[in-house]
């Protein structure tokens, strides 16, 4: 079965922006950090504090209070620093060091910035202070005052490092956050210019009328009701007199609805290139911070500016971030989410009110939107974007092949044949896949091949041409797909049959490839018929081999999928009848229906399965020949196209002429001279073509 691609984010467009909140400075001329003197006399004294550390007295040798005295009344003591009252540190006079008594101690030289030597410590522990002692001493021995100076812990450099030094610290740790946090544009706290002072100050950039802009309305392709929506709201915004005086009002909002990659932010983007007002533009996400109040904050800061600004524009993307249904989340009504929506709601449609001012919103779940979001005076218009349909996606193919070198062969209306559900993000991806396809390949120009190529990938996954995969299993596989193949070309409602391989590509080892006719409304007959074609290849492997294997993991999930859609959103169930519980079940965090019914529902499902799958196995049956001949020949070509399959078993009369012209076109890409590639096999030697390796 064809495998739905995951489209690429829209290139972005090279506008001139302006950060209104966040200004940010060139940094070739910004000026130093003011803050760096900080930081520099913060290490200047830590290095002072550990030399003057390193050079202490710690390894004078300690002694008596008696024999203190005795150096004292002989006369050597210059002088005698005290350190808290506590401890002493003794300095001799130079004389004095040359005693042969002092010379046998080996006296190190331990003070730093001192004329004299320290020689000796002494631990203070009579209840008399060393001032009194001295004094006394001297005057009962008649012989000079020593002076006594009073220190701290370690000299003075350590001992006003150790106050200042913690005050110093936390003052250089503040700044540094803030300058993180804030900074000049923002760091990494994720907070604007101006610092955590100006954590509630809008996140939104702005693009300036006078900008010019790569993008406009000339770029958006196959949304051409779409751009009239838009484009009328930039004309009230450029010739409002030629509205007001019919009595007309300038809409409020309009909000952008559609699946993702249809081209929604794109066509806001052209909105601004081309509306030369004003243009802010910001996410859902960015309103919502961790703190309290801080969402509400920016929301009345964007629309403050916007004043100052107005006439503008302000856009907002994926606006269900912050616009969700009020009262359906885990913190109840005391949300920040909820506060900021609140906030957002009176800044629209107040009790003021505002001129000149026009929202845009993009979101591809309008379901889970609040109610009051979506009323008239805030968003007057919803404007849905679809996927594209046949013309639509020629005109986009027509933007997108501007800018690649094509070959002759390439043709847009072609291309949009073979893409049938593709948006405008999965048709860029297909146009660039191309081209890097091409590039690899050493091509000068870009033909329909690679193109085809870049589709394969994008649908059905890259290609693994060496995997190792034994006969048993490439038989099973060759009568699972044969067993799509088969039931899709006998059920009037199946989708047109276009290719069947058994070559592995990503984690399928092989699939049926159909193109969906291009339609809006779905008969249930047709989603039974393809429920019918999934179970296909399960049905082919019990009555071929009488077992079941793992392959069909993306069928079941397929028809599990489908079958409760059908029970629980489409109403058809008899059983369950005309009810659905599709957006009830979006709205609430528990089941919108009763036990009972859940088990109703489990068990239609179960029903609407197990019918379509033995419906599958009667017709396989019936078929049993045709089965075995078409999965000997998958086996023997390993891809067969449609005309394969009408020589094997006639032509399909369901089939239009238009889906038999997508089909020849599509073969008759797929059989083009190859590309000479040289790879390695197995046995490590060169092979012309590269095959699946049994």
């Amino acid at each position: 079965m064809s495998v739905n691609s995951t489209p690429n984010a829209e290139p972005k467009p090279k506008l001139e922006i302006d950060p209104v909140s966040n200004p940010k400075p060139n940094k070739s001329n910004e000026p130093k950090s003011s803050y760096t003197w900080i930081y520099l006399a913060l290490t200047v004294l830590t290095g002072l504090l550990v030399f003057n550390q390193f050079f202490d007295n710690s390894d004078a040798r300690e002694i008596r209070m008696q024999e203190f005295d005795r150096i004292y009344k002989n006369g050597d003591i210059a002088y005698v620093e005290t350190i808290n009252q506590s401890k002493a540190i003794i300095y001799l006079k130079k004389d004095a060091l040359a005693k042969p008594e002092y010379k046998k101690l080996n006296i190190p030289v331990s003070s730093f910035g001192k004329k004299e030597q320290a020689v000796f410590s002494l631990n203070i522990i009579s209840n008399e202070s060393l001032d009194e002692h001295v004094r006394e001493f001297s005057k009962a021995n008649a012989i000079p005052l020593i002076d006594i100076v009073p220190m701290p812990e370690g000299g003075f450099f350590s001992g006003l490092l150790i106050q200042l030094l913690p005050i110093l610290i936390l003052i250089a740790f503040y700044l540094f956050a803030m300058r993180k946090m804030g900074g000049s544009g923002g760091g990494a706290g994720g907070f604007p210019g101006g610092g955590i002072f100006s954590i509630g100050k809008s996140k939104a950039t702005m693009i300036d009328k006078d900008a010019e802009s790569d993008i406009n309305f000339s770029s958006v392709a196959g949304l051409d009701e779409e751009k009239q929506e838009v484009m009328e709201i930039v004309d009230f915004l450029k010739h409002p007199e030629k509205y007001t005086a019919l009595g007309g009002k300038i809409p409020k909002g309009a909000l952008l609805i559609g699946p993702p990659g249809t081209g929604k932010t794109l066509l806001a983007k052209a909105m601004a290139g081309e509306a030369k007002v004003p243009f802010f533009s910001i996410s859902g996400s960015d309103f919502v911070e961790m703190f309290v109040g801080v969402g509400a904050s920016r929301v009345r800061d964007l629309f403050k500016q916007a004043r100052e600004k107005a006439p503008c524009i302000i856009f907002i993307d994926e606006i269900d971030a912050v616009g969700r249904a009020r009262g359906k989340g885990m913190m109840g009504g005391n949300d920040e989410r909820e506060n900021t929506l609140n906030q957002l709601l009176v800044e629209m449609d107040g009790f003021g009110g505002d001129t000149g001012i026009i929202m845009i919103a993009a979101t591809n779940r309008p379901d889970v939107l609040d109610d009051a979001l979506l009323r008239p005076g805030r968003f007057d218009r919803q404007i849905h974007i679809d996927r594209p349909d046949l013309k639509g996606r020629e005109q986009i193919f027509h933007v997108h092949l501007k800018k690649i070198k094509t070959g002759s062969d390439i043709s847009a209306i072609d291309l949009s044949k073979l893409t049938p559900g593709f948006v405008g993000a999965d048709i860029a991806n297909v146009c660039n896949e191309a081209a890097l396809v091409a590039a690899r390949k050493d091509k000068k120009e870009v033909n329909m091949k690679d193109f085809n190529e870049a589709i394969d990938r994008i649908t059905t996954g890259l290609e693994k041409k060496n995997m190792i995969i034994t006969p048993e299993e490439k038989k099973a596989i060759a009568y699972h797909e044969a067993g799509h193949a088969l039931t899709s070309w006998y059920l009037e409602y199946a989708h047109p049959f276009v290719r069947v391989t058994i070559v592995p590509r990503s984690e399928s080892l092989g699939h049926a490839l159909y193109l969906p006719k291009e339609k809006y409304l779905t008969v249930k007959e047709e989603l039974l018929d393809d429920i019918c074609v999934s179970m296909g290849g399960r049905a082919a492997e019990t009555i071929v081999f009488g077992q079941i294997s793992t392959g069909a993991l993306g069928d079941l999930d397929n028809v599990t999928r489908k079958a409760y859609s059908m029970v629980v959103n489409y109403g058809m169930s008899e059983k369950v009848g005309n009810l659905s519980f599709y957006k009830m079940a979006l709205n609430s965090y528990e089941k919108p229906y009763s036990d009972v019914t859940a088990q109703l529902i489990d068990d239609e499902v179960r029903v609407i399965s197990d019918t379509q799958f033995q419906r599958a196995v009667d017709l396989l049956k019936d078929k049993r020949e045709q089965l075995d001949q078409l999965a000997a020949l998958l086996l023997e070509k390993e891809v067969l196209q449609k005309s394969d399959l009408v020589q094997l078993l006639g032509k399909r009369q369901w089939d239009t002429e238009e889906i038999e012209e997508t089909a020849a076109l599509a073969e008759s890409i797929q059989k083009e001279k190859p590309d000479e590639i040289v790879v390695p096999n197995n046995n490590g030697e060169i092979q012309d073509k590269p095959t699946v390796i049994e």
